[in-house]
């Protein structure tokens, strides 16, 4: 029996607005989270809502975010043991902002994920290496053999979380204004401004040794 191409649907991940928007496609949603390398860690600390910016990594259904082993939501995820502490993962890409000829119709063009789950500490050896490479190749494809891998003290020093993709879905908007026919006539500019994303030219160190060439995975991007 093959791996599903769709996530399936719960209650959790129907939205109540723009449903059309919605998908539960698998390559869809893993080609958002593959094009990107900062999401959103949402949690509940002392009984509040806490949200963290972070890196990821994706392995196959499988999130991973690393910290500190001494930050608060990777000590709540090691407190939490098998189970795991309840979170919510999300990412998000701009891709255009959307002029209407009303302020009410204004909006963006934007592909994005929700992950609900539960985030588990992350202990096997094996495990945790690839976890880690996969949060730096996230960032820059390649770059993690390109690298010096951690130290023993340095992976002491750092805890993984994994997040199954198991309750998942992605949205997107990827269209022009929607203005109301009695407002086509007004005089205001109305269209589209796409938003991409762009790398500049890598900037060496300054104690980088002479001769040492531009990977070209860096190029690359």
């Amino acid at each position: 029996m093959g791996v599903p191409t769709v996530y399936e649907q719960t209650e959790r991940t129907t939205p109540s607005r723009y449903r059309d928007r919605t998908s539960y496609d698998r390559a869809l949603v893993h080609a958002i989270l593959d094009a990107g390398c900062v999401c959103h860690l949402g949690f509940v600390r002392d009984g509040a809502p806490v949200v963290l910016p972070t890196l990821y990594g994706r392995v196959g259904d499988r999130l991973y975010v690393h910290g500190s082993t001494g930050s608060r939501p990777l000590r709540a995820a090691g407190r939490a043991g098998e189970e795991g502490m309840p979170v919510c993962v999300t990412v998000t890409h701009l891709d255009g902002l959307v002029l209407a000829r009303s302020a009410f119709h204004h909006s963006l063009n934007y592909r994005s994920v929700v992950v609900h789950g539960r985030a588990l500490d992350v202990t096997d050896t094996a495990e945790r290496s690839a976890a880690l490479d996969a949060l730096v190749d996230q960032a820059v494809p390649g770059r993690s053999a390109d690298c010096r891998p951690p130290t023993g003290k340095e992976l002491a020093a750092t805890a993984v979380l994994r997040i199954d993709l198991a309750e998942v879905s992605a949205k997107v908007r990827c269209a022009g204004p929607g203005d109301e026919p009695e407002d086509l006539a007004l005089p205001h500019w109305s269209g589209v401004v796409p938003v991409t994303r762009a790398y500049g030219e890598p900037v060496p160190a300054d104690d980088l040794a002479p001769g040492i060439p531009v990977p070209a995975y860096l190029s690359a991007l």
